[in-house]
């Protein structure tokens, strides 16, 4: 039967004339051009070439309808334009006035709930004074940029809280008998929460400290992670011998120089010390040059070495001990064991 067919639509193709196959012919060509128009309509990039591909059917290249007149014009691509979401007040918004930070009460800044990133206050009346001049000192440029470049650019840990970022004052029991110095001020930990050995991180040098002055008694607890944290210092003071963080933890000799009358001040103000534990060598020296001060300068010179105890007449006592930094704690070159000593010595010395 098919045979019959193509033998027949064969014979009749014969028998149409020439003019009647021309008009065949010029209806293919113009089929295929309109075809080609449609695609040109579905896909106005691809009109520029000059073979003409398949037309893309995916949803950037869907005809979309002409916008009306009330409704605005869709977007001209399928992806929406990111936008910020705005914030909208629960209730009426109440303006705040500017202050100067050094004129409002720590821990009370202005429109703001009490930060946690705040030295707690001074306590007593004659360390007032003495930690209103700390926090204020600017003797030391490079230490005043480095502290305040931190503070502005912070670590991905704390980039949601409010670094201190200033020099930073002693704490404790004013009526402490023990005084504790250290080196100076951690990057992120005291210039971030405005106390010393405070924020260093779980296990940090703040909770090696805290956990041997604990077992000693002379703290209620043996972490210090942050202020507001509950730590009280009992019969202790803890203070430092520079008093901003310097890079790279290496004050230059100047610098020491530049905060010792602020550690002077702290011991005058601080009546009933009867022993100092000096964490690490800067510490230690920096007690001598108090001691000096006062006109105690014991021959030979003192000799710094971890649990060594030097008693003198018209000064405390002075127990060196290793500072309970990362770098000798992850050794083993300081021990809890060896701290704990440490302060065992002093509460036996008081």
């Amino acid at each position: 039967m098919a045979r019959e067919e193509a033998r027949l639509s064969k014979a009749e193709k014969h028998a149409e004339g020439p003019g009647e196959q021309r008009f065949k012919s010029s209806e293919r060509r113009v089929l295929a051009r309109t075809k080609q128009q449609a695609i040109r309509r579905v896909s106005p990039r691809d009109s520029r070439r000059r073979v003409f591909p398949r037309p893309r059917t995916g949803p950037r290249h869907r005809i979309r309808p002409a916008p009306s007149p009330v409704a605005p014009a869709p977007y001209a691509s399928a992806r929406r334009p990111r936008t910020a979401a705005r914030y909208v007040p629960s209730g009426p918004v109440k303006p705040v006035p500017a202050q100067n930070v050094s004129q409002v009460e720590p821990g009370k800044m202005a429109g703001m709930p009490r930060s946690r990133n705040v030295p707690p206050p001074p306590s007593s009346r004659a360390l007032a004074p003495v930690h209103r001049r700390i926090v204020e000192c600017t003797r030391c440029p490079r230490l005043r940029t480095y502290c305040q470049t931190i503070a502005r650019e912070k670590r991905a840990a704390f980039r949601d809280e409010i670094y201190w970022g200033r020099p930073v004052p002693g704490f404790g029991d004013p009526r402490a008998r023990v005084l504790v110095v250290g080196l100076a001020p951690a990057a992120h930990g005291a210039n971030r929460t405005g106390r010393n050995f405070t924020g260093d991180g779980a296990g940090g040098s703040g909770d090696f400290l805290m956990a041997a002055m604990h077992a000693a008694g002379f703290a209620n607890q043996p972490t210090s992670r942050a202020p507001g944290d509950g730590l009280e210092l009992i019969d202790a003071f803890i203070a430092a011998a520079v008093r901003c963080a310097p890079p790279a933890n290496k004050p230059a000799t100047r610098e020491i120089a530049n905060c010792h009358p602020h550690l002077v001040a702290e011991l005058a103000a601080l009546p009933r010390v009867r022993v100092i534990v000096a964490l690490g060598r800067v510490a230690f020296d920096a007690c001598w040059r108090l001691a000096a001060g006062r006109g105690v300068a014991p021959r030979p010179k003192p000799r710094f070495g971890h649990g060594l105890a030097y008693r003198s007449d018209g000064f405390p006592a002075v127990i060196a001990a290793y500072h309970p930094s990362r770098q000798n704690t992850n050794t083993g070159k300081l021990t809890p064991r060896m701290l704990r000593e440490a302060f065992a010595m002093a509460r036996g010395m008081i």
